[in-house]
C-alpha cells in the first residue's frame, strides 16, 4: 500500500485516528480531518509521520455541508496527488425519544452521519475510477443492523449508510473498486464515554458500574471493541486479499448482533 492515499475523516481520535494510524503503518500516506485543539491535532499529524515515515496533514471541515465535504477531498487530491482510500468515520449523536427528538438534532445526525458519507464518496470516486483502484470503508455500527430506543436518528443514519455502501459497491463492481461497511459494537470512544457518563449520573451508580451495565447490555464478551481491532480490519480490506469482497457489512462487536 505504500505510495498510496487515505482520507480518513473524523481521525484525531478514536476509532478514525486507530484506522488512521493502522493504514500509515502499512505505508499509506493520510489525511486526517476532524476536531481539537489545534496544537493537539499537529501532534497526532506530527507522531503519525514520525512514527510510520508516511506523509500527514490535517485538513478541517465541517461535514454537515455537503459543499464542505466536497472541498474536503478536493483539497486532499490538490495536496496529496490523489486519493485511494476514503474512510468515512466521523459521526455524532443524540439519544432522545422519537415524540421529544429536537428536529434540529435530528438534521445534524442525518447530515454528519448519511449525507456526509454521500458527498464524501461522490467526490473521491471520479479519481479511483480513473486509475482503476479505490477502497471506501464506511464505518457504520451495530446500530446499522439493529435497533436501540432512543436513537432514532443514528440509527437511520447508519442503516442508511449500510443501503449506500451496497449501491455504491454495485456501481462500481467492475472496476477493482470495493465498497464495504466495519459495524462496530461498543467502542471506548469520547462519544460512548459521554453516554457512559450520562448513564452514571441518570442511574446515580458509579462510572465503573454504567461501563459494566452497558456492555452487559448488548455485547456478550463484555468486553469494548478496540480502535486498533478495527484499524486491522480496515487493513485487510485495503488489501489485494479483499479484492472481491465488496457491499459487504462487517461486524466486530463482541456477539452483539448475533443475539
Amino acid at each position: 500500500m505504500k505510495g498510496k492515499c487515505a482520507v480518513v475523516t473524523g481521525s484525531t481520535s478514536g476509532i478514525g485516528l486507530g484506522i488512521a494510524r493502522a493504514l500509515a503503518g502499512q505505508g499509506v500516506d493520510i489525511v486526517l480531518n476532524g476536531f481539537g485543539a489545534p496544537e493537539a491535532i499537529e501532534d497526532i499529524r506530527k507522531d503519525i509521520e514520525t512514527s510510520f515515515s508516511v506523509r500527514a496533514i490535517h485538513i478541517d471541515a465541517d461535514l454537515a455541508q455537503g459543499e464542505a465535504c466536497r472541498a474536503l477531498i478536493a483539497q486532499a487530491i490538490a495536496e496529496m496527488g490523489q486519493v485511494d482510500i476514503l474512510v468515512n468515520n466521523a459521526g455524532i449523536q443524540h439519544t432522545s425519544d422519537i415524540v421529544d427528538f429536537p428536529p434540529e438534532r435530528w438534521n445534524s445526525v442525518i447530515a454528519i452521519n448519511l449525507s456526509a458519507v454521500f458527498h464524501c464518496t461522490a467526490a473521491a470516486l471520479p479519481g479511483m475510477r480513473e486509475r482503476d483502484w479505490g477502497r471506501v470503508i464506511n464505518v457504520a455500527s451495530a446500530h446499522g443492523l439493529v435497533a436501540s430506543v432512543g436513537k432514532a436518528a443514528y440509527v437511520a443514519a447508519k442503516h442508511g449508510v449500510l443501503g449506500l455502501t451496497k449501491v455504491a459497491a454495485l456501481e462500481n463492481a467492475t472496476r477493482h473498486i470495493t465498497v464495504n461497511a466495519i459495524c462496530p459494537g461498543w467502542v471506548l470512544t469520547p462519544l460512548v464515554q459521554a453516554q457512559i457518563d450520562a448513564r452514571a449520573a441518570r442511574d446515580g451508580v458509579t462510572v465503573e458500574r454504567a461501563t459494566v451495565d452497558l456492555l452487559s447490555e448488548k455485547q456478550p464478551t463484555r468486553r469494548f471493541v478496540t480502535p486498533e481491532q478495527i484499524g486491522a480490519m480496515a487493513v485487510y480490506l485495503c488489501s489485494e486479499a479483499a479484492d472481491t469482497l465488496t457491499g459487504v457489512p462487517l461486524s466486530i462487536d463482541g456477539g452483539w448482533t448475533a443475539q
